[in-house]
């Protein structure tokens, strides 16, 4: 047959059947059912499904939904062990421990108990230990007391290492992180378990400085070497991602605290330097806890010029990240600190910070870790706790850095100075309107170094030079929307405060009781340049058109002028200029009368 008659022939060919395909359909589904309810359980899951159906409706309302969750109760009482590990069922108990009452969610913690290691290894069920653990206090500790002896394997489990970060990081008060540290301090140590009194609770909160505390020196030498096996066993298995979790790094610090008292300066040097070989390439994905940072700003502290030429370069790729977390950034702010480098500081670290000016300038910490480049542990910006934080170094930095920290921080300050003065020539006019923004633009003004102020006064000057008040609506009676939306820029407080900060020549410090005058900023100079540029109109507007806080600005302008320049600036205000301030209702208005009376 040629090509044409197979093409006639299938033409020609009778259709096939469509009820036959149906039948086979009802057919497959049948044997499906049949594998299903031979399935253990299969009723039970079967009738718990269709209630969990009903219990975990979004759009019902919270006695509908009580009454579910207690039918549900009914139909898992007694089975809930037997549905958590199917991988079909396992959600059918999360929505009950989700919406149920504590008598619930205790009930089904009490059915699963023994089983808790297996449940979090479980691909579908690990979620389920997980709730119960945030959910119930009560049985929290027993959960975490049944994955003793096996924390080290568990973190390396792809499944069960998840439920250990969240336990340990989210949830667990002090003894609770102590049952799951106990199995870094090795098998000797966990043969003396953990008591529930409460002055054994008190003591395992002290973690292994208190398992050390009194022991001899064969034992402690044991520990600490258990220690160190069971951290190895951790970093040589990076791809398990346990190098990241909270716990980990708690015990790498504890352990590092503990090197610190050791009385032998030879065996203590050692352990360190074998701790930081050990850990130093993966750093940098520990910054972002507590414990972790600590970690790395002592590396930094201890290390030698090599150490720490090896820590940044590590860290170099994820200076933008650090900037913005809380805890990553100290690092950063050590690294400033101890490192006597500066021009590798200002390549790999400055460099890099500041050249996201714009994008750190939008959020608190971002500003931070700028305003740090310019003003380190400033008390205006940085708390008492990070301050504190920031000193534990101190101590190490008097032992390995050799340039004094005013050299060195005055050789950051110079180096971040251009990008810092070119954003805020570029974009300060904008960021002044905003209130976290405006305080990064005044450190800048008042503490960057650089060889001329005209560029940055210029960029300050240029918003408050702007008709004042905002213009009125047009000839069709249609308000401008750009004015009503963006006030004049005295008018917004942060803003004021700004330009009457950078006239007085620095901040006002309460404890003192008088003005910090910053050393790198001419006042008389900016004031001269404020009446040049703003002019008459304008400068008496402020004080007159519905003023709010320009009143200061321009009482704060006439105390920074040079003598001459003031008797100038004070004869734009006439004697109706001057009753007009003295019949409104501007705040300021006696200081200003007074000045000009004075001048």
């Amino acid at each position: 047959m040629d090509a044409g008659e197979g093409k006639d022939g299938a033409a020609n060919a009778a259709p096939k059947d469509p009820n036959e395909s149906r039948e086979a359909h009802k057919a497959q589904k049948a044997v499906q059912a049949q594998r299903k309810a031979a399935k253990p359980h299969s009723t039970l899951i079967a009738r718990a499904k269709s209630v969990w159906a009903q219990a975990r409706r979004k759009n019902i309302t919270p006695a509908e939904r009580q009454k579910d969750v207690r039918e549900l109760m009914g139909v898992i009482r007694g089975h809930v062990k037997e549905i958590a590990f199917k991988h079909d069922a396992s959600r059918i108990v999360q929505t009950a421990v989700k919406y149920g009452s504590p008598a619930d969610r205790n009930e089904i913690a009490g059915e699963l108990a023994g089983s808790f290691r297996e449940l979090a290894q479980n691909k579908y069920s690990r979620f389920l230990v997980t709730k119960l653990i945030r959910l119930c206090p009560k049985h929290r500790a027993s959960i975490l007391r049944e994955f003793q002896g096996h924390v080290l394997r568990l973190l390396l489990h792809r499944e069960a290492s998840a439920v250990l970060a969240d336990a340990f990081e989210l949830y667990a008060n002090a003894y609770e992180r102590a049952i799951l540290l106990r199995d870094f301090y090795g098998k000797e140590t966990a043969l003396f378990d953990l008591s529930t009194g409460e002055a054994d609770k008190e003591k395992a909160k002290d973690g292994l400085p208190g398992v050390l505390k009194g022991v001899d020196e064969g034992r402690r030498t044991r520990i600490l070497t258990a220690v160190r096996e069971n951290l190895e066993s951790v970093f040589n298995n990076p791809d398990k991602g346990a190098v990241t979790h909270a716990i980990v790094h708690r015990a790498l610090w504890e352990y590092l605290t503990a090197l610190g008292n050791l009385s032998d300066a030879t065996v203590r040097e050692k352990l360190y330097r074998e701790a930081f070989d050990m850990c130093q390439d993966m750093l940098v994905e520990m910054v972002h806890t507590k414990d972790g940072s600590r970690v790395a700003r002592e590396f930094l502290a201890r290390g030698s010029a090599k150490d720490r030429k090896q820590i940044i370069k590590n860290m170099s790729k994820h200076i933008g990240p650090m900037c913005t977390d809380e805890d990553a950034q100290l690092v950063l702010f050590t690294a400033l600190d101890v490192i006597d480098d500066t021009k590798l500081l200002a390549k790999s670290v400055v460099a890099t910070m500041t050249a996201d000016t714009h994008t750190l300038s939008e959020s608190t910490a971002g500003r931070r870790a700028l305003l740090y480049l310019l003003v380190p542990r400033n008390r205006r910006h940085f708390t008492p706790a990070q301050i504190a934080a920031l000193a534990e170094t101190d101590a190490a930095r008097g032992e390995t850095s050799k340039k004094a920290p005013e050299i060195r921080a005055a050789e950051v300050r110079q180096a971040a100075s251009p990008a810092l003065l070119a954003w805020v020539a570029e974009h300060g006019a904008h960021a002044v309107r905003d209130t976290g923004p405006c305080i990064l633009v005044t450190d800048i003004m008042l503490y960057a170094e650089d060889g001329t102020q005209r560029r940055r006064i210029t960029a300050m000057l240029g918003a408050a030079s702007a008709p004042y008040p905002a213009p009125p609506a047009d000839e069709d009676g249609d308000a401008d929307m750009d004015a009503v939306d963006s006030p004049h820029v005295i008018d917004l407080p942060h803003a004021a405060r700004l330009y009457k900060t950078l006239l007085q020549g620095g901040h006002f410090s309460h404890a003192q009781g008088a003005v910090e005058r910053a050393e790198r900023w001419d006042a008389s100079a900016f004031a001269v340049r404020f009446a040049d540029v703003v002019g008459k109109g304008t400068v008496v507007a402020m004080c007159t058109a519905g003023a709010r806080g320009g009143v200061f600005v321009v009482a704060e302008l006439l105390g920074a002028l040079p003598k001459e320049k003031r008797a100038e600036v004070c004869a734009w205000f006439t004697p109706a200029v001057r009753d007009d301030i003295e019949a409104g209702d501007a705040k300021g208005k006696k200081v200003l009368l007074e000045k000009l009376a004075d001048a």
